[in-house]
């Protein structure tokens, strides 16, 4: 059987092993090793943890930031298209929680993450931004009313989504993601529609 090429199980490793002990835990070392190499070859791919981290964020996670690329004003139906990434975002926060999670006991590393996100410039304010130019476009499209604040908009529907994460993490969901992305997307078109 043919092994995976070293990139690969870099980032396979780094997915499972910061899904399973957090981010702020997993180490380059620890992911070297599940990866079958050396640390030396894991930083031939990847110059930090830091950017390793954004790698699995963009190739193992579900898609939200080429999901909000790629909606464009005017084009399908309103609803249906943030229904969409209401889904995709509370699938991707689902999944990044626990990995993130670990970073808010240690601020140490916290502050390094942020910092480390910053000069790739990357971070979590990105969907929001991504979001609040969509909506911001609709809203020149006539499709989103005037005086509507759509980074607000962007916010409360992203947010929502991220609280789903950590709320039916400890409580289990009332409603079934497909619905709770359909009524999230109906209810904020319902104030800014």
């Amino acid at each position: 059987m043919e092994q995976k090429p070293a990139r690969v199980r870099i980032v396979d490793a780094a997915h499972e092993l910061m899904l399973g002990i957090g981010l702020a835990r997993t180490t380059t070392k620890e992911i070297a090793k599940a990866a079958g190499c050396s640390e030396a070859a894991l930083y031939k791919y990847f110059a930090s943890k830091e950017e390793l981290f954004v790698t699995v964020l963009g190739e193992r996670m579900p898609r939200l930031g080429p999901l909000l690329g790629d909606l464009k004003a005017g084009e399908g139906d309103l609803e249906q298209n943030l229904t969409e990434v209401a889904r995709q975002a509370a699938l991707f926060y689902e999944q990044t929680f626990p990995v993130l999670a670990s970073l808010y006991a240690e601020p140490r590393l916290k502050h390094r993450h942020e910092a480390a996100m910053r000069e790739m410039g990357t971070g979590p304010h990105k969907p929001i931004q991504g979001l609040d130019a969509y909506l911001a476009a609709e809203q020149r499209a006539g499709r989103v009313v005037p005086g509507a604040d759509t980074y607000a908009a962007a916010s409360l529907l992203l947010g929502a989504c991220a609280q789903r994460a950590f709320a039916y993490e400890m409580g289990g969901a009332p409603q079934s993601l497909d619905d709770f992305a359909a009524s999230l997307a109906r209810t904020l078109l319902g104030g800014i529609s």
